[in-house]
């Protein structure tokens, strides 16, 4: 029980009296955090929900048939079997695996090439212009000279996936380089940062922003080069995502094409949630751009 104080003399405190109608209800931590979910998540919800609707609407008007266009219920009832099946979670584990390993080769490769342009005016002078054209060269073009150089397999696509991602990766890296401001370079110096402490504690926490950005541009190279790399390049033993949506195709099967193409667009959603989302929002707050 509270004990009221009193001042000398028996009077109630002036300033303590009525403090109890000034309090405020704190929320339990669980709330809030639920509170948190719940915002971030119902526009997901709403927009899937939106698309559904507008999928539905164009079955019902008829213009193409069934077992050309199915509509959203027949297609998630075939993802749904395709999921509790064997075959399809294998071929997520194939593709996933081929997209790590591809996109980790990229971001070596796309860093060591940035810092190196960075580092060297002769040599970002003569090449910086090829590493942009590299980037705007799409992916498919690339398949017949993998195909001569390695044949029909895996090496042919991740040489795809490389020449994809990399350019892009190593563009961010150069491009939060140059965006770097001058007086904090400088002040680097003034507190000893110099050769490989000044890249460590000053230039690349600093281009760390537009590099997250080039980073997430190059994954998406990386999944589109894989998903062109698994339909022409197919790999009978290795039932990748790539493999079932070129199968589905032959077989005019609408509904396992359309759910292909729905597991091939919730893997990206995802990976931008929940990797490149988490990291830009764990930047963002160091930076003071965003409340913890």
């Amino acid at each position: 029980m509270t004990e009221i104080v009193r001042l000398p003399g028996g009077r109630l405190d002036d300033e303590l009296r009525g403090m109890d109608n000034l309090e405020l209800p704190i929320r339990p931590a669980a709330v809030n955090r639920l509170r948190s979910v719940w915002s971030n998540l119902w526009p997901k919800l709403a927009a899937i929900g939106i698309v559904l609707l507008l999928w539905q609407v164009v079955g019902w008007a008829g213009f193409r048939p069934d077992y050309v266009l199915p509509g959203p219920i027949p297609v998630l009832t075939e993802l749904g079997k395709d999921l509790l099946g064997p075959d399809l979670p294998r071929a997520i584990v194939i593709t996933m695996q081929r997209a790590l390993i591809g996109f980790g080769l990229a971001l070596v490769i796309g860093s060591f090439v940035g810092l190196a342009l960075v580092r060297s005016k002769l040599l970002r002078s003569a090449t910086a212009s090829l590493i942009t054209g590299l980037q705007t060269m799409p992916s498919i073009a690339w398949f017949p000279l993998a195909i001569l150089l390695f044949g029909l397999n895996e090496t042919a696509i991740m040489f795809v996936i490389v020449l994809g991602a990399a350019p892009s990766i190593a563009n961010g890296l150069i491009a939060g380089v140059d965006q770097i401001p001058r007086i904090l370079l400088r002040a680097g110096q003034v507190m000893g940062a110099q050769g490989y402490n000044s890249y460590r504690h000053v230039i690349l926490p600093a281009a760390l922003p537009n590099f997250i950005g080039g980073l997430k541009q190059g994954w998406a190279f990386a999944w589109r080069s894989l998903m062109a790399g698994e339909l022409l390049v197919i790999i009978a033993a290795q039932p990748s995502i790539g493999v079932r949506l070129q199968f589905a195709r032959d077989f005019s099967d609408a509904k396992a094409l359309l759910a292909t193409m729905i597991v091939i667009l919730v893997i990206g959603i995802l990976v931008d949630l929940v990797f490149f989302g988490t990291l830009d929002r764990r930047i963002r707050q160091r930076w003071g751009l965003l409340e913890t």
